[in-house]
């Protein structure tokens, strides 16, 4: 039952990775399934990503509920522990983590810090891949 749950609180921000997906895919990006992840490489949201957001720019992958895209599948290995310490978080909070995220951002920012690398959720995504690298 908490299983199901995990999969079913951020399923709306899962759906949305789905459609990215689908981009990546019919644009002749590569899929595969690494522990109950759907992740997708190249295509046209590996270009997005190359290009960047605000705050954060260029970035090697992202995590959207149970959905992880990358810029390669080199990028989505080597970024592994850190995009799954974001599907916990997804599974955590659901799809209130697209507000809380860029909140996170703004409270960092209003402290003096950068809204990215000193935003809480990314913190604790770099301190579990630190963990994996230790382990």
């Amino acid at each position: 039952m908490l299983r199901a749950l995990r999969y079913l609180w951020p399923l709306p921000v899962t759906l949305m990775g789905m459609l990215v997906v689908l981009l990546a895919r019919g644009s002749g990006g590569a899929l595969q399934r690494v522990d109950g992840v759907l992740e997708a490489s190249g295509g046209w949201p590996a270009k997005v990503l190359r290009w960047g957001f605000p705050f954060s720019g260029a970035v090697a992958a992202i995590t959207l509920g149970h959905v992880v895209i990358g810029v390669s599948a080199e990028a989505l290995a080597a970024t592994r522990a850190h995009e799954r310490a974001h599907v916990r978080q997804f599974e955590r909070w659901g799809v209130l983590l697209l507000a809380l995220y860029p909140l996170a951002g703004l409270m960092a920012w209003a402290r003096g810090g950068d809204p990215y690398r000193d935003n809480l959720f990314e913190r604790e995504a770099r301190a579990a891949e630190a963990s994996k690298r230790r382990a």
